[in-house]
Parts: structure tokens; sequence; C-alpha cells
């Protein structure tokens, strides 16, 4: 049977992140993510989590200087420093909250610079990760939602992981991401699935409710679970309008599975 985790960086935005974790132990779901918790001290986040009997998959490095751009910090030559504050600062939030994952951001860079910078970052993170034994998490973003984002492609991140060696650095498969830039998602499932730590859901192309839009989530979940995936499924999307109010679908995909 599929399990399903709540992304708090979209769901019940309206309450704090301890009282949203709550709301999401009520509503159902198994376990939850969010965006980035750092300005929620981590003893918080902890006790609520425990005090809701829930999991929290993974976070997100800071992006940088949003202003001027940001939006990761992991490709970017020359800012080895601050991508090394950003890993430490979220490994260390990790290890605080008992939290499974920690994604890079890459943010947005290109060529082969980016790419040096990129695998010598998350080197940095998977080496502190490990003593933990905590997950490193990279995710391909499309081009419509990360203009000029470093990786786009699950390909691309396959290759990355190849390349750099680290059992402990694995794919964020995000379905919505997946099917802007590449589709076949059955098929790229199926090649990528021993590298995909964490898989993310929302409808393409609105990023709402999955019960909407081009993907048939219904017959998608069915066969993630048919594959042996093991992990939680994140339900990253925009609510339509309350999150209460489009959770309907959560327990008609919960029966999809085995």
């Amino acid at each position: 049977m599929a399990r399903f985790s709540a992304n708090l960086g979209f769901l019940w935005t309206e309450l704090a992140l301890p009282d949203a974790i709550a709301a999401a132990a009520d509503a159902g779901f198994d376990a939850v993510e969010c965006h980035w918790p750092y300005g929620v001290p981590a003893d918080e986040t902890a006790a609520a989590l425990s005090a809701a009997g829930l999991t929290m998959v993974g976070f997100n490095t800071v992006r940088g200087d949003v202003a001027a751009g940001d939006n990761g910090l992991a490709a970017l030559a020359g800012r080895s420093s601050e991508a090394h504050a950003a890993i430490d600062q979220a490994l260390d939030y990790a290890e605080l909250t008992n939290t499974r994952n920690v994604h890079v951001m890459a943010g947005v860079a290109e060529g082969g610079e980016a790419k040096r910078a990129f695998l010598d970052n998350l080197a940095y993170a998977a080496e502190r990760a490990r003593a933990r034994g905590i997950g490193i998490l990279i995710e391909p973003l499309n081009h419509r939602d990360a203009p000029g984002y470093f990786l786009k492609r699950s390909d691309d991140a396959a290759v990355l992981i190849g390349d750099l060696g680290e059992p402990n650095v694995r794919m964020m498969f995000d379905c919505y991401h997946v099917q802007i830039m590449e589709g076949d998602l059955i098929r790229r499932l199926e090649r990528h699935l021993p590298l995909i730590g964490h898989i993310q859901i929302a409808a393409v192309p609105s990023r709402q409710e999955p019960d909407e839009g081009e993907i048939a989530y219904e017959r998608l979940i069915s066969e993630i679970d048919r594959m042996g995936y093991a992990g939680f499924i994140g339900a990253e999307y925009r609510p339509r309008s309350t999150t209460e109010a489009g959770l309907a679908w959560l327990e008609a995909f919960r029966r999809t599975g085995r």
C-alpha cells in the first residue's frame, strides 16, 4: 500500500510548522516533508513530530540570496563556502529532527564549471551525511518553474549520481517536473528506481491536487507499488482552495497500491 508524505511547503501554509505537522497527522498522512524549516527551532519541530507520530522525510538546503536570483548554491562555481554552510545547516537540523534526507539545491548555473562545483559540493555533503545516517537528494526541476536551474532531467541526475559514486546520494523524482521536461514516467521510474530516494506528485500542468490534469496518478501509483518502491510519495502540490477541501484523493490513491 502506498504511503504518502504531506509537503508542508505547500500544504497548511497558514499554520506554523509544528501545527501543520499535527494537521497532517490528523488528515491521515504517513509522514511530512517541507521546503525550509529553519525559522522554527529544531527542538520544536522534533517535539511536534514526536507528538504526531510522524517522520520528516526531507527538506532543502537554503537557496542563497533569493533577491539576487539564487535558487540553490551547490552548482555555483566560486561559492563553495556558502554551499558548505548551507549543507552543514541542513544536516545539523536533520540530525536534531531525525529527518531522513536533505535535498541539496544546485542553483541557476550551466556548463562544466558548474558540474564540477556540484559534484565537489555533493561529495562534501555525502561524506558528512554518511556518519549521521542521512541521505542526500538531488532533484531535476522543470524550466518553467525554475528557469536556468542546473539540473533539469532525470537522466542527467542519474549520470551525476553515477559519476559521484556515493551510495547515500540519490534522486528525488518529482513526477510533476519530470512530466513537464521528459514524460514517459513509468519507463523512467523503472530505469531509475535503484537511484530514487524519494518520489513526489502534483497535477500537470496546474501543480494542484493530483486528482486532475494529464497524469493518471491512480494508475501510476499502482505501477510504482508494483515496481517495489518502499519509500513515501510526497504530496507537493498547491491546493485549489484549502488543504482540507482537496484531500479526497488521499484515501482513493492509497487504495491503488497492494
